[in-house]
């Protein structure tokens, strides 16, 4: 007799996978693979929290409005209000359930605010742990038809007859497995390792997306990169994130003169999007400033984020000096693998959620504390979505594995060195064209597949989705959000406006959207 039961892997374990694996029915059998140990995520390292319209003083059409502004009219509006209106409902529903959110003396969730936000509406947990808080609770809530494998590397997806139909994946002794199923849904986050400075978990090297996209998947909006304004950074190297909820509390920028550096920069100051902050704090760099963030005006600064504090004291910063030397780093990819608003990619049976999906949420620069929101809601309709399609009727259809891997012979810190260079906060065509012309004279040498090592794989990832980033950086003529070319510093709309930069089956082209900029009825 053959089973009713759908069978469904996840590859990845944030916030989106998890929110997923707690939504889907028992219909399921999910199987959840993680490279790493389950906590290697980027959920896990998030800091300032969650953003949902939660107070009565504020509004899911006034957060949709914050998200539109911070994504320079480069969003799809229709998905912002959609993710911002079920992003509320799942959040209140966390709360019933007793996610341990901070609370303020009445008992109600305490809100914090962030950059281009216009109130206060950021939910965190553990004073600035937040992440690591929701991982923890939505793991508590799996059923028993959710099965987690760790150390299982996906490596590649397994493709019949242009159907998503299972994963190539390799165990801790490096032999190499295949896994049939009904559907596949990636959950691996962005490609912040394609950096030298960066936020990101290190196991987080773009494998996602460059699996899709070998299967077919359209990727999207590659060229929009967000670089957080505060890490701390010691001697020239990045010791770890200071969230943006710490600015919110009355932290600034200022240089080592005690100059602020924002006033005059943007209306909301330190607490302006981003790109715009970003963009502000390398200029002076540049000029040969050093830069700090000023906690003098945030009383019992250990008790309200513990864990950066312990950052601060490992690397030996004296927290009484009230000033905390930072520079930017990659933090967050506002494009990835298309999807519609189930996750569904171009490729049948295949899914993407969290940051490895492109949703249109985002638009150019990503609002602070939407990620995990969008990863909450991403995941959930997904699930939602799976429970309603029908069980495959070939079980074991079949299918046939890359062998032989084209491997670049160039080390990650040179790869990371390029990109920094030339495809970071600032870019120019001279840049681009120089890191195209050095990413393509690289040489490659073949590897067998029951050979080649993870990290072989990662970085055959890592350089085929440099060469991909930089065409999309050198095409858009254009500053929008994320992007910003010093040789064309304004935005045109006349010619960028609702236009994404697409790569498909090997081929790039601008494809018009129409659902970017349109204005839909807003959610009440």
């Amino acid at each position: 007799m053959v089973s009713s039961i759908k069978k469904v892997i996840v590859v990845g374990s944030g916030i989106a996978a998890l929110s997923f694996a707690k939504t889907i029915s028992k219909n399921c059998q999910v199987i959840m693979m993680t490279k790493k140990q389950c906590s290697s995520s980027n959920s896990m390292l998030a800091q300032g929290g969650i953003a949902a319209a939660f107070s009565a003083h504020d509004s899911v059409q006034q957060h949709v409005q914050d998200t539109l502004a911070a994504g320079c009219d480069h969003n799809d509006e229709r998905t912002v209000q959609e993710i911002v209106r079920l992003g509320k409902h799942l959040v209140e529903q966390l709360v019933a359930e007793g996610c341990p959110f901070d609370q303020d003396e009445a008992g109600e969730p305490q809100l914090g605010k962030e950059g281009a936000h216009t109130t206060h509406r950021i939910l965190h947990a553990g004073g600035d742990q937040s992440g690591k808080t929701l991982v923890q609770f939505l793991k508590s809530q799996l059923g028993s038809h959710i099965h987690l494998y760790e150390y299982h590397h996906v490596i590649d997806l397994l493709i019949h007859e242009g159907r998503c139909t299972g994963v190539v994946w390799k165990d801790e002794t490096g032999r190499v497995h295949t896994m049939t199923a009904d559907t596949v849904v990636l959950s691996t986050g962005g490609c912040g390792s394609l950096y030298e400075t960066n936020t990101n978990d290190p196991s987080i090297t773009g494998d996602g997306l460059m699996m899709a996209y070998r299967a077919g998947a359209q990727l999207v909006d590659l060229e929009f990169v967000q670089f957080h304004p505060t890490l701390l950074t010691i001697a020239g190297k990045a010791a770890g994130l200071i969230s943006e909820a710490v600015r919110g509390e009355g932290a600034y920028l200022e240089d080592e003169t005690g100059r602020r550096i924002m006033k005059g920069i943007h209306p909301q100051a330190d607490l302006a999007p981003r790109d715009v902050v970003a963009r502000a704090i390398f200029h002076e760099q540049q000029l040969g400033h050093q830069l700090y963030l000023n906690i003098h005006d945030i009383p019992h600064f250990s008790a309200r984020f513990p864990a950066i504090a312990a950052m601060c004291q490992r690397a030996g910063v004296d927290m009484a000096s009230g000033r905390l030397p930072i520079s930017p780093g990659m933090h967050f990819l506002m494009g990835g693998i298309s999807v519609n608003e189930y996750g569904e990619t171009t490729v049948p049976a295949l899914f993407a959620i969290g940051e490895a999906a492109c949703t249109g949420l985002h638009g150019a620069n990503r609002l602070a504390s939407n990620s995990l929101l969008e990863g909450l809601v991403l995941g959930s309709k997904a699930a939602q979505r799976i429970d309603q399609l029908p069980k495959q009727k070939e079980t074991s259809p079949p299918f046939s594995i890359q062998e032989i891997w084209m491997v670049p012979m160039i080390s990650t810190t040179q790869l990371r060195q390029w990109m920094t260079t030339f495809a970071a906060i600032v870019r120019d065509e001279k840049g681009l064209q120089t890191l195209l012309h050095s990413l393509q004279r690289v040489n490659f040498q073949q590897i067998n597949v029951k050979d080649i090592t993870n990290e072989q794989i990662e970085l055959s990832n890592q350089w085929a989705l440099a060469v991909c980033l930089a065409k999309s950086a050198l095409l858009r003529t254009e500053s929008r959000g994320g992007h910003y070319r010093m040789d064309y510093p304004e935005r045109s709309d006349a010619l960028w406006r609702g236009r994404q930069i697409v790569h498909e089956k090997g081929h790039i082209h601008i494809m018009k959207n129409e659902r970017i900029g349109a204005k839909w009825n807003v959610y009440s």
